[in-house]
């Protein structure tokens, strides 16, 4: 940074080689009210030369220990002849600023020999003045750079200070000033004034690293937490985006998961957790390892969303959280919702028509025992539907009711790709100074392709089991799966045989083809199966115990109108 010369302030400053108590003191004061307006590291490196130059000295540089801008971690010993350090700013004022900023480039990277003035005063902690730098120093300061005459010409018979960056104890790295030669040198009373700008300086520039520090762990704990890539489950392409908070703010507990269930269907889930920080990125992660094991019991949403409110009291029942979460199956394109206090989804027709899908809002997550209602809604193939957390659609600036009619305008727009639009959506509803965190899931919904699912219903009559083993073997060889024939085949006749002899009608053979090979079979009776080990002389009770060894998982699940029993296979 380059200045003009403020010649009426310097004569006052250095007025007979001092300044008075009271012009200190003003000095001091203002350098109070510059330095450490923003948690970042340089940017406070700039305040404090802004504020010396030119009114202290003619030149001022701040140097840094590499490692803490790097990591925001610091030297656990003392800062020796072996640490890197970094120049963060340079200030210059006077004719030859230019060669001074050539000389000492902001942002070098170097190690300081123990040997120069700067490496000896973060080493001891302690100022180290040179009223007049003699000619051999300012020759191995100019060598330890590789630019020896330069920087020779610059500092020889200058005055020369360097001061320690010190804060709870630690050196985080030196501020040196020069005036030039034939210029009032450094006194005493300077040195003290060095080190009170220097210390008000360091404590600003350790409070830019502890909050780096801590935002930077929150950052790693949140970006781990969250999923890494999302499944594109069958009937459904996803896309979705997730922005941290602003640094005043820090990181948020806004997250959101795509959950596969048994018979490709699968949950989708937005939450936010109240508050800002380690904390709330911690809870974040334990709700969400909260709700898919729930997912995994194949409860309904509301059911998920009342037994995820009981955890996270007994998680933390000081943090409160939102959140929504919905069940979509493919073959039906049914969708079941359910909310605890989320702001409600919207859903985009496939004629660009909005609207907001109506749900009862309950309580948030950790209020109350209450329990939540569901909807249940078919999503029309084309279909958009796309659920987010408030800092989306709520400002200072704009009320919710606002947010989320200009979501819903955007929605309708004319970008049909799924990151496209969340890119337009994130751009245009997010103003760059906006502090909370947001989450943003978008799900489009499509019709399944013959290759996808095969449904063949059969009659209650024990004849009809070759049947549905021919359905198999058809279904199969046009998919290209001959190798699953023979274990599928098997499983179907076991599964079909126990609906038919413990079920009741209507009976369906269903094979559905995602991430693997899924059969289901539905009946009218509510009666699970349960697997048990046979004796010797039983001619039953084997057909569990074969799915099993054949399956990669089984389970069952209720309807509406009975239940259904599901077996999957990997995929060859």
């Amino acid at each position: 940074m380059i200045k003009d010369p403020a010649p009426a302030d310097r004569g006052q400053w250095r007025r007979s080689g001092a300044a008075s108590a009271h012009e200190r003191l003003a000095f001091l004061n203002e350098a109070s009210r510059r330095i450490g307006s923003t948690l970042d590291l340089e940017e406070t490196s700039r305040e404090l030369v802004d504020v010396a130059v030119p009114r202290f000295a003619d030149t001022a540089a701040v140097m840094l220990q590499d490692r803490l801008l790097a990591d925001g971690e610091l030297s656990s010993r003392p800062v020796d002849g072996t640490t890197l350090v970094r120049r963060t700013a340079m200030g210059v004022a006077g004719a030859d600023a230019d060669a001074c900023v050539n000389a000492f480039p902001v942002g070098e990277v170097a190690v300081y020999p123990a040997s120069l003035p700067q490496a000896q005063c973060m080493a001891s902690g302690k100022p180290l003045m040179y009223p007049a730098m003699d000619k051999e120093n300012a020759r191995l300061i100019g060598a330890a750079f590789g630019r020896e005459d330069a920087i020779a010409a610059l500092l020889t018979d200058a005055s020369f200070l360097t001061v320690p960056l010190r804060a709870r104890g630690r050196v985080l790295g030196c501020v040196v000033f020069t005036r030039r030669a034939g210029a009032p040198p450094f006194e005493e009373q300077d040195v003290a004034v060095a080190e009170d700008l220097a210390a008000r300086t360091a404590v600003c520039v350790d409070n830019a690293r502890l909050y780096t520090t801590e935002r930077r762990t929150a950052l790693t704990l949140q970006s781990s937490l969250l999923p890494a890539e999302l499944p594109q489950p069958l009937g459904m392409d996803i896309a979705s985006r997730y922005l941290p908070a602003s640094d005043l703010m820090g990181v948020g507990g806004d997250w959101y998961d795509v959950i596969a269930l048994p018979g490709c269907r699968t949950a989708l889930v937005v939450g936010d957790v109240m508050g800002h920080g380690t904390r709330a990125a911690a809870t974040m992660g334990q709700l969400r390892t909260a709700a898919r094991t729930l997912a995994s019991l194949d409860l309904p949403p509301d059911e998920v969303l009342f037994r995820l409110n009981l955890m996270s009291q007994d998680l933390d029942p000081t943090q409160i959280a939102t959140c929504i979460y919905a069940v979509y199956d493919p073959v039906t394109r049914g969708c079941a919702l359910a909310r605890a206090g989320h702001v409600p989804p919207i859903l985009l027709h496939p004629d660009r028509s909005t609207e907001i899908v109506e749900l009862p809002s309950g309580l948030p997550l950790g209020i109350g025992s209450d329990p939540l209602e569901m909807r249940e809604l078919v999503l029309p193939a084309g279909s958009v539907l796309a659920f987010y957390t408030d800092g989306l659609v709520e400002s200072r600036e704009r009320d919710l009711d606002a947010g989320i009619m200009g979501l819903r305008r955007l929605l309708a727009g004319p970008v049909e790709d799924l990151d496209d639009m969340c890119d337009d959506i994130i751009s245009s509803q997010r103003a760059s100074h906006e502090r909370d965190d947001i989450a943003l899931l978008v799900a489009r919904v499509r019709e399944l392709d013959p290759d996808e699912v095969a449904t063949c219903p059969l009659p209650a009559d024990p004849k009809f089991v070759s049947q549905a083993r021919r359905f198999v073997r058809v279904t199969l060889a046009a998919w290209g799966l001959s190798s699953l024939v023979d274990s599928t085949q098997l499983i179907v006749s076991e599964l079909v045989t126990n609906a038919l002899k413990h079920g009741w009608p209507p009976i369906e053979l269903r094979l559905l083809r995602c991430r693997t090979l899924v059969v289901e079979v539905a009946d009218g009776s509510p009666s699970t199966p349960a697997p048990r080990t046979a004796t010797p002389d039983e001619d039953t009770g084997r057909g569990l115990q074969l799915i099993k060894r054949f399956a990669y998982r089984w389970g069952t699940r209720p309807t509406p109108y009975g239940k259904i029993v599901w077996v999957e296979q990997h995929l060859p």
